[in-house]
C-alpha cells in the first residue's frame, strides 16, 4: 500500500522532472497576462505564481508534454492590456480573449506564436494598428479582430497567410486598400470601416466616413433579440424602446439577426447617430407634406435640414405597428450595418420613440433615376446617355457587393429605377433596403412572402416565392430597359396601340424587328451611341431570361458592361432564343385553325401524341 506521504512526494518529484524553464516561462507569461488584464480578486484564483506548472490552472489547456496549447478568457469583464509576454507561449494554438474591455495595442510579440491557428480578440477596445507581425503566423486559420477601435491599414503581410480561412475585421476604424489576396479567403468581413476593396476608386467597401461622425462622438448601438421572428423590446426608464443608448461610451451593442430561420448572427450597428424626435420634427418642418420626397410600402420620405445645415432624407415608418412595419425598420438598419459601399445608400442615424421609427440618410441631390427619367420639372436637364451608362455600371457594382462581398449575402428584392438614387455627381446609389433579405450562404434561395413591384419581379419569384440573387438580376435587367427607354416597366397606355403592356416584351419585339431607334428614350434627341445602346439592351435581355440559372451573376454583368465577355454570351443566348421562338411559333400554328375549329376540343385532343 502506497502512503499519502509517498504519493505527495512522487507528485513533487514529477514536478521537478519537468523542464524548469518550461514550467517557469509558461507560468510567468500567463501570470503576467492576468496582471496586465486587471483580473479581479475573484477571477483566476488558481493562477498562483508560486505554482509554476500552469497546466492545472483554469481556462488553460496543455498537451501531453505539458505545453500550453489553449487559453480562453472570453466574456470575463477583463480590462487592461495584453501582456507582451504572451508572445513567449510558442506552443499556443488558440488564444481567445473576446468579449472583454481590453484596451491598448495588439502586441507585436503575438507574431511569435508560430503554432497559433485561432486568434480571437473580438469585441474589445483595442486601438492602434494591426501589427504586421501577425503575417508570421503561418498556421493561422481564424483571425477575428472585429468590433474594436483598430485604425490604420490592413497589413499586406496578412495576404501571405496561406492557411487563413476566416478573417473578421468589421466595425473598426481601418482605412486604405484591402490587399486583393484576402478576397480569396473563404469567409471575410471588412464592413464598418473606411476601406477600399478594389484596385480603383470604383470598388470601395466602406463609405468615406466624412459624414459618419468622428472618433470622439458617442457611439450608439442597440440590442435586439430575434427569436422565432419576434423582436424583444428593451425596458428603459419605464418606456419600451426598440433601441437604447450604450451605457459606456465606445461600447457597441449589437443586433441579433435570425438568418433564414436557422442560426443567429451578430451584426454591429457601427457608428450611427441617434437623433431626438424633436430634432427631426424641426428638420422636416413638422413632417410637412411639401417636403415629401417619396412614399414607399412602410411610410414616407421627407427632405430635412439639420441644425448644422446638413440636408438629409428622413424615412418615417408611419405604420410600423402594422404587420411587417417594425420588421422593416429592423431590416433596414441590419442591411445598412452590413453593406457599406459607395454605390449603396449610407445610413446616418435613426430615431425611436414608443410611437415612432425614423431612419436618417444623406439627401441625394438628384433624387432617383425614376424621377430623372419620367418626372422632370420644366427646365430640368435630361440625363444624358454617358450618365445613363455610368448609372448602369454603378448600380451593378452595388448589387455585386451585396451578392458577392457581404457575409451573409443580401438580396435586395425590389431593384428598380425608383430605388436607385443619384448623388450630386449622378453616381448611382442603391437604396431602400426595406424589402431586403439576409441570406445564409449555405442556401441557394429563400422562400418568403413575395414582395416587390409588378413588372420588376422575376417569374420564378412570383410562381414559387423563392428569391435568390438571380431575382435581383432580373429586376436589374428591367431597370436597364428603363434607362434605355425612359419608360415604366408596365404601361397600359400601350394597349391603345395593340402593343405589349410589359416593357420587357415591348423591347424584345422591337429588338427582333431590329428597330433599336424606336426603343431609345426620345428625350435623348438621338444623342447617343447606337452600339452602346445595343450592348445595354443585350445585357438587359440576358439578365431577364425566364430561367434564373441562365441569368448572369452581377459580377458577370459588371464585366459585360465594361466590355468583357458580352459577345460570346449574347451569341449563345441568340441561338437558344431562336430555337425557343421557332418552337413557340410551331405551337401557335398548331392551334391556330380559325374561329370555328379553335373550339373543337376533340380535334385538339386528337392532334396530340398517340
Amino acid at each position: 500500500m502506497v502512503s499519502l506521504k509517498e504519493l505527495s512526494f512522487s507528485f513533487l518529484a514529477f514536478l521537478c522532472l519537468l523542464p524548469c524553464d518550461l514550467a517557469d516561462y509558461q507560468g510567468e507569461a500567463l501570470y503576467a497576462l492576468k496582471q496586465s488584464l486587471h483580473a479581479s480578486s475573484g477571477q483566476l484564483l488558481d493562477w498562483n505564481p508560486n505554482m509554476v506548472n500552469p497546466c492545472t490552472w483554469s481556462n488553460v489547456m496543455c498537451d501531453s508534454s505539458s505545453n500550453v496549447v489553449s487559453l480562453t478568457l472570453s466574456s470575463m469583464g477583463l480590462s487592461g492590456s495584453i501582456s507582451t509576454k504572451v508572445g513567449t507561449l510558442k506552443t499556443l494554438t488558440t488564444l481567445s480573449l473576446q468579449g472583454n474591455r481590453i484596451t491598448g495595442k495588439i502586441p507585436q510579440e503575438l507574431g511569435n506564436l508560430s503554432s497559433l491557428t485561432n486568434l480571437n480578440l473580438e469585441k474589445n477596445r483595442l486601438t492602434d494598428e494591426i501589427p504586421s507581425s501577425l503575417g508570421n503566423l503561418k498556421n493561422l486559420k481564424y483571425l477575428t479582430l472585429s468590433h474594436n477601435n483598430l485604425s490604420g491599414t490592413i497589413p499586406d503581410s496578412l495576404a501571405s497567410l496561406d492557411n487563413l480561412i476566416n478573417l473578421q475585421l468589421s466595425s473598426n476604424q481601418l482605412s486604405g486598400q484591402v490587399p486583393q489576396q484576402l478576397f480569396q479567403i473563404s469567409q471575410y468581413n471588412f464592413s464598418g470601416n473606411e476601406l477600399s476593396c478594389g484596385g480603383d476608386i470604383h470598388h470601395p467597401c466602406a463609405a468615406d466616413g466624412n459624414g459618419t461622425g468622428s472618433s470622439n462622438k458617442t457611439k450608439v448601438g442597440v440590442i435586439v433579440g430575434v427569436v422565432g421572428g419576434l423582436v424583444g423590446i428593451l425596458l428603459l426608464g419605464g418606456l419600451l424602446f426598440f433601441m437604447c443608448k450604450s451605457r459606456i461610451t465606445g461600447y457597441r451593442r449589437e443586433v441579433y439577426v435570425d438568418v433564414a430561420g436557422e442560426v443567429d448572427r451578430t451584426i454591429a450597428f457601427g457608428q450611427l447617430k441617434r437623433f431626438s424626435y424633436r430634432e427631426l420634427q424641426v428638420a422636416t418642418d413638422n413632417f410637412n407634406e411639401k417636403n415629401v420626397l417619396g412614399q414607399g410600402g412602410f411610410g414616407k420620405v421627407y427632405k430635412g435640414v439639420l441644425g448644422d445645415n446638413t440636408k438629409v432624407a428622413v424615412k418615417r415608418l408611419t405604420d410600423y405597428e402594422s404587420p411587417g412595419g417594425d420588421a422593416a425598420f429592423q431590416r433596414e438598419v441590419e442591411m445598412i450595418s452590413v453593406a457599406v459601399h459607395r454605390n449603396l445608400l449610407r445610413l446616418i442615424g435613426f430615431c425611436t420613440t414608443p410611437t415612432e421609427r425614423l431612419l436618417v440618410y444623406p439627401f441625394m441631390q438628384n433624387l432617383s433615376v425614376a424621377y430623372r427619367l419620367r418626372e422632370l420639372k420644366p427646365g430640368e436637364a435630361v440625363v444624358e446617355w454617358p450618365r445613363r451608362k455610368q448609372i448602369a455600371l454603378g448600380t451593378a457594382r452595388g448589387l455585386e457587393y451585396l451578392h458577392e462581398h457581404c457575409n451573409p449575402k443580401i438580396i435586395h428584392r425590389d431593384v428598380k429605377a425608383a430605388n436607385v438614387l443619384l448623388d450630386e455627381d449622378f453616381e448611382a446609389v442603391v437604396g431602400d433596403f426595406g424589402l431586403a433579405k439576409l441570406v445564409d450562404v449555405r442556401k441557394t434561395n429563400v422562400t418568403t412572402q413575395v414582395r416587390g413591384t409588378m413588372g420588376h419581379i422575376a417569374p420564378e419569384y412570383l410562381s414559387t416565392g423563392k428569391s435568390s440573387e438571380r431575382t435581383d438580376v432580373f429586376g436589374y435587367g428591367i431597370m436597364l430597359l428603363e434607362l434605355v427607354t425612359g419608360q415604366r416597366a408596365i404601361d397600359f397606355s400601350r394597349l391603345e396601340e395593340e402593343d405589349d403592356v410589359l416593357l420587357l416584351d415591348h423591347v424584345k419585339k422591337l429588338q427582333r424587328e431590329k428597330r433599336l431607334d424606336a426603343i431609345v428614350d426620345k428625350n435623348l434627341n438621338k444623342v447617343y451611341d447606337i452600339q452602346e445602346v445595343e450592348m445595354m439592351i443585350q445585357v438587359a435581355l440576358l439578365c431577364t431570361q425566364s430561367s434564373p440559372e441562365e441569368r448572369p451573376a452581377m459580377s458577370d454583368v459588371v464585366r459585360m458592361l465594361e466590355g468583357e465577355g458580352l459577345a460570346a454570351r449574347w451569341e449563345e443566348w441568340q441561338n437558344v432564343e431562336v430555337t425557343r421562338r421557332q418552337e413557340y411559333e410551331r405551337l401557335q400554328r398548331r392551334f391556330d385553325w380559325g374561329d370555328d375549329s379553335i373550339h373543337n376540343l376533340d380535334a385538339i385532343e386528337l392532334s396530340g401524341g398517340r
